[in-house]
């Protein structure tokens, strides 16, 4: 039985290392800020969480498959203890495996993450796995997103096979060395993709851009090939540009303080591409979204707080008079 939704990117085991004894300096606007912690010391640490089969092509995975999706990943793991975890995790979540390849000889993915006051800093490291592409026939939505640094052939192979099966939409939310690789390399995906997801740094990043306004970085984004451009601004909110109209959409309002971001934006990435794979349009997306982001911030890790269906419809019930997107 084929699947609704195939997610393509690694797998990672997060450990979240909760720090208290910290600072953080920034500039004047707030555009780059340090987390500073004392040299040559001892630095006591309040707790760990380890949580495995996360990253932003598995929780985009997970997402649709809470949200009623036939939902697969395409990924790769390591032949250890961690890997192992990974894939009985994904297993649970009735995410499909078949496309998961075990590599015997190699670690699974690994990442640190500093998690100090409601933000985090992650330190990455992507294992170098051989990849490769399997049949994976045609779902309607294909979501692209982080892979390792030498993963740029296996694009090409993605491309390829995405021209060739005309039918499936695919979704670009690039992850780090999907930037570094620059939009030239990769230029054949934005073309091909009906939906582009970024923040608004990585957009500037992805265009060598200063540019402050939002709308503008849409079109110049539009201008590489994607029918749909969706950029988020963390707790200020979203923006979505079809070509046309362009909207501005407010966050969900928090129960309660964030109290973790990580996964925020994978889980903001997923759900719009869910809702449009539901047939929903986009503004209707634009309202489901924010929601899941909400949710999975008032836990630690990117998996834990995402919603079922029945659960997001309920929220968006409810949600305040002002809770919709603008026109901008």
């Amino acid at each position: 039985m084929g699947s609704d939704f195939i997610a393509i990117g690694d797998t990672v085991t997060d450990a979240f290392i909760r720090i208290k004894e910290a600072s953080v300096h920034c500039t004047i606007d707030r555009e780059r800020c340090e987390i500073c912690m004392r040299f040559a010391d001892k630095i006591p640490y309040e707790d760990v969480w380890v949580i495995p089969a996360v990253g932003n092509s598995a929780n985009a995975a997970v997402a649709a498959a809470r949200l009623g999706l036939k939902s697969a990943l395409v990924s790769d793991l390591g032949g250890d203890y961690f890997g192992e975890e990974c894939f009985q995790a994904l297993k649970k979540e009735k995410v499909a495996t078949e496309f998961v390849s075990t590599h015997h000889k190699k670690k699974t993915n690994y990442h640190y993450v500093l998690w100090y006051e409601d933000d985090r800093t992650i330190l990455i490291k992507h294992e170098e796995y051989k990849y490769k592409l399997p049949d994976i026939g045609e779902p309607k939505w294909v979501y692209l997103s982080s892979t390792a640094e030498n993963s740029l052939e296996f694009h090409g192979e993605i491309e390829k096979y995405l021209n060739s099966h005309q039918s499936i939409k695919l979704a670009l939310q690039p992850g780090t060395f999907q930037m570094k690789f620059g939009k030239e390399k990769l230029a054949g995906l934005y073309k091909r993709s009906e939906l582009f997801i970024s923040n608004t740094e990585e957009a500037r990043r992805i265009l060598k851009t200063d540019e402050i306004d939002v709308k503008k970085l849409m079109e110049m984004l539009a201008g590489l090939g994607p029918k749909i451009v969706v950029v988020t601004d963390g707790p200020k909110g979203a923006y979505a540009y079809d070509g046309g109209d362009a909207w501005f959409m407010p966050p969900y309002p928090d129960p309660k303080p964030p109290y973790e971001r990580t996964g925020a934006g994978d889980a903001f990435s997923s759900t719009f591409v869910v809702a449009l794979a539901l047939g929903k349009n986009i503004s209707e997306a634009l309202s489901w979204a924010p929601i899941n982001s909400m949710s999975v911030v008032q836990y630690v890790g990117a998996r834990e707080g995402l919603l079922s269906r029945k659960q997001l419809e309920e929220y968006l019930a409810k949600a305040p008079a002002d809770y919709k997107p603008k026109k901008i």
